[in-house]
This record gives structure tokens, C-alpha cells and sequence, in this order.
């Protein structure tokens, strides 16, 4: 998403991402972002809760106003529980049991901090402009 926002901040619209993984925001580098630590999926809120929902995107629009640095992460004060057991069931990897096929987190293939491409020629169209991008593309 950080290289969306950047393409529609050029043509002069204010764009601000919203994150339930700060490590990740980081790295796409979007114009502006808020961070909420809740579980990944929950970034407008707790399901059901309107004013917890309304009070994360009040804050969200003001940071919109606020964020003068390019590159800035608000973290957001809400706490998904105040004790924070949530995140042992869904930020640690599940251990192989041997019967899961390779559907949990220690059968993942190993992570790189450059980009890595599915197809040998996915780079130079990279590079060529972004695909996604047309419906900025000057008329």
C-alpha cells in the first residue's frame, strides 16, 4: 500500500494508511500511517464496538491533518485487552503437530528484506510503471 500512497500523494491527494503491523508499515514507507495494536484484520476497531471504531478513525482523520513528516507511524493509544494475552495465540508460530501438511508458521520459506519476484520479468515491469497505478495516469 506505502507505494499506492506515495503514487496518489504525488498528484497532490493526502493519503493515510491504517496498520495492525508497525514492522511491515516501516518498511513500505507510506506517506503517513497510523499503527493500532490489535490483531491483524481489526484496524478500524473491536467488532461491535461503534465507539471504539469511531474514536480510531476520529484519530486516524486528525493524524491525516497532523502528519507533516513524510514517513510518519502515529501509534494510537487503544489496547485490544489490557493484559495483552491475545497476542500469544496469534503472534507466535504454531508448532507442527507432522499431520498439518505444511499449513503452520515453522514450514514458511525463509524471509528476505528485498523484494522477491515470481516471475523472472515481474521486476522490469515493475520498473516499467506501476499496473495497478493506471486510473492515475494522465489523461
Amino acid at each position: 500500500m506505502g507505494l499506492i500512497a506515495r503514487e496518489v500523494e504525488s498528484r497532490g491527494i493526502p493519503t493515510i494508511s491504517m496498520s495492525s503491523a508497525y514492522s511491515i508499515t516501516a518498511a513500505v514507507n507510506p506517506p503517513r500511517a497510523v499503527y493500532l495494536d490489535y490483531p491483524l484484520g481489526h484496524t478500524a476497531g473491536k467488532p461491535d464496538d461503534r465507539a471504539n471504531q469511531i474514536d480510531i478513525m476520529r484519530e486516524t482523520l486528525r493524524a491525516l491533518e497532523t502528519i507533516d513528516t513524510p514517513g510518519t507511524i502515529q501509534v494510537l493509544p487503544h489496547e485490544w485487552s489490557p493484559d495483552h494475552s491475545w497476542k500469544d495465540s496469534v503472534m507466535r508460530p504454531k508448532k507442527s503437530t507432522g499431520e498439518d501438511k505444511g499449513e503452520f508458521d515453522d514450514n514458511r520459506i525463509e524471509r528476505f528484506s528485498t523484494p522477491q519476484y515470481q516471475e523472472a520479468g515481474d521486476e522490469q515491469k515493475l520498473e516499467d510503471g506501476c499496473p495497478t497505478c493506471v486510473f492515475l495516469e494522465d489523461a
